[in-house]
């Protein structure tokens, strides 16, 4: 185990499979107390996805972490985002470093999108991020640092036109660009508090349980999980004063620190 985050408690949503939870798995392995989100607790409660809180949390355990696990609904307009966040300090302590990770990502043509879905992708890919930072950042405030990392997609991205996805990706893209837009108005805003504010995307698509339920994922398309759990470390133990502000790619972010990808 490394020491990184040693002594800070880290909130990760979308903890119970893929990027979330290789977030999760890092930050605990560098010492992080973690508090993991997700709907799914026990192993077969997502539906025809695998993971769940139990297995990201027994699998912190077993390497000799600390990790809690907050069963929550983030795509409910009903769920208290800021009770979650009362819950985690409760459990593991104030809240260093939060990580919004939970998306809902449906590839729909404009026909198949019920209006249930549209919510549903405001709810959990904006909403739940800007409802947890205004939850942690008067705590970040008053200790005068806090890492807060989005993150979001690179289908946002406008050289991504002419794919494929776009066509499909009604839901999806605006509500993630949205989030990017979120992390420089919070940046902005935050500027000289101590608190960091960037979104972070994959260079490349993850074949996580969810993606790969979604779409045909060829490995030459594809980077590992521990790339964007590495560039999410990084972000999360960076100097507020030098990167604030940033909507960063993983690969890209990691080679131009010298980083390993």
């Amino acid at each position: 185990m490394g020491d990184a985050l040693a002594g800070r408690v880290a909130l990760v949503t979308g903890a119970s499979r893929g990027i979330g939870a290789a977030i999760a798995r890092r930050f605990a392995a560098e010492g992080a107390r973690v508090a993991i989100v997700a709907r799914s607790l026990e192993p077969g409660s997502g539906g025809h996805l695998a993971g769940s809180l139990r297995e990201t949390a027994d699998a912190i355990s077993a390497a000799g972490g600390v990790a809690v696990p907050i069963v929550a609904d983030l795509s409910e307009a009903s769920c208290d985002r800021a009770a979650i966040v009362g819950r985690a300090t409760e459990e593991v302590g104030p809240i260093d470093v939060l990580v919004n990770n939970a998306a809902a990502c449906f590839y729909l043509s404009i026909d198949e999108t019920s209006e249930r879905r549209l919510r549903v992708a405001y709810e959990v890919n904006v909403i739940t991020p800007y409802l947890l930072i205004k939850a942690v950042v008067p705590g970040m405030r008053d200790r005068g640092a806090g890492w807060i990392v989005n993150i979001t997609s690179a289908i946002v991205d406008t050289d991504l036109l002419d794919s494929p996805q776009q066509a499909r990706s009604s839901t999806y893209a605006p509500s993630k660009a949205a989030l990017d837009r979120l992390t420089i108005s919070f940046s902005t805003e935050l500027r000289a508090t101590g608190i960091a504010v960037n979104a972070l995307a994959p260079e490349r698509a993850v074949a996580t349980e969810g993606a790969t339920a979604v779409m045909d994922l060829p490995p030459e398309w594809c980077e590992p999980v521990e790339t964007m759990a590495g560039a999410a470390l990084a972000l999360a133990t960076c100097d507020p004063e030098q990167e604030n502000g940033l909507v960063a790619r993983s690969g890209p972010y990691l080679r131009a620190r010298g980083l390993v990808v």
